[in-house]
């Protein structure tokens, strides 16, 4: 999952947090309460669904062709700054500037292109984040009611105020499975492993190279 996404989530988990007054689940839906209290880290709960799982690689499938033309272009950019470098002292002054000219277009078109798809990512994010982020709380809410707890908790931030919760309440990995069964979509086809998998794990929409001023 790409990490604009994740910090989607983030904050809609902590948007969520400075809303909601600090009650059980049980009483806010009218029935008894119940006396356990749980962790939850729902950025990974959501990560980790079958559903999540194949959102994001649809959306990798979606951009990875304007994805690959931004690095053709950034690559086509980057090489003329290069040979202004190492040409431009033999070149006339008429035919570097033309050079300069014709770089300094296409870093502005790149700059255009890439703020366009950087914007086009947010938004498919954005919606894949409501959705999910919706289903998932609604499972949270059945899984806490039907299991005895008043309480839930989100650590999903660094900055989590809980300091210490025993493994036991963590039911993250509960809500990834409760999620699952609630949702039609099957787990993601296993893929082979990269030959030589690049630092940071999953591929990621939002990682073109980010254009750089000539």
């Amino acid at each position: 999952m790409s990490n604009y996404l994740k910090s989607r989530i983030l904050a809609f988990a902590l948007c969520l947090a400075l809303s909601a007054p600090v009650t059980s689940l049980a009483q806010a839906a009218g029935s008894p309460a119940g006396d356990k209290i749980a962790i939850v880290n729902i950025q990974l709960a959501i990560e980790n669904t079958n559903e999540g799982k194949k959102e994001v690689e649809a959306l990798q499938q979606k951009f990875s062709s304007r994805q690959n033309a931004l690095k053709a272009q950034n690559d086509e950019v980057e090489n003329l700054k290069k040979e202004l470098e190492t040409q431009g002292p033999k070149l006339s002054e008429e035919e570097r500037n033309n050079r300069v000219k014709i770089a300094t277009e296409k870093q502005k078109t790149l700059q255009r292109n890439y703020e366009d798809f950087q914007n086009d990512v947010q938004q498919s994010e954005q919606e894949i984040l409501n959705r999910l982020g919706k289903k998932m709380l609604d499972v949270m809410e059945k899984y806490a009611k039907d299991n005895g707890y008043a309480m839930v908790l989100d650590v999903s931030n660094p900055q989590t105020p809980v300091l210490y919760a025993s493994p036991a309440t963590n039911i993250t990995q509960q809500l990834v499975v409760a999620y699952n069964t609630a949702s039609p979509v099957a787990a993601p086809a296993a893929k082979p492993a990269a030959r030589n998998p690049a630092p940071g794990g999953t591929a990621r929409p939002a990682a073109a190279a980010t254009p750089k001023k000539p």
